[in-house]
């Protein structure tokens, strides 16, 4: 298990041990989402927002 900072609020936030590259983690402080963009060494970057098309 990893521990990087959340770029939003600057916690803690713990990477699973069998996280994957891509995979979506929540912060525990401010319930961001973050993607997790590297794991040799850990990194986390915001996750994109969904946005809703409406059929456009």
């Amino acid at each position: 298990m990893a521990v990087v900072s959340c770029p939003e609020c600057g916690a803690n936030v713990e990477i699973p041990g069998d996280a994957i590259v891509g995979e979506i983690i929540v912060c525990p402080e401010c319930g961001v989402e973050l993607e997790v963009t590297g794991l040799d060494p850990a990194a986390v970057t915001l996750a994109a927002e969904v946005e809703e098309d409406w059929g456009e």
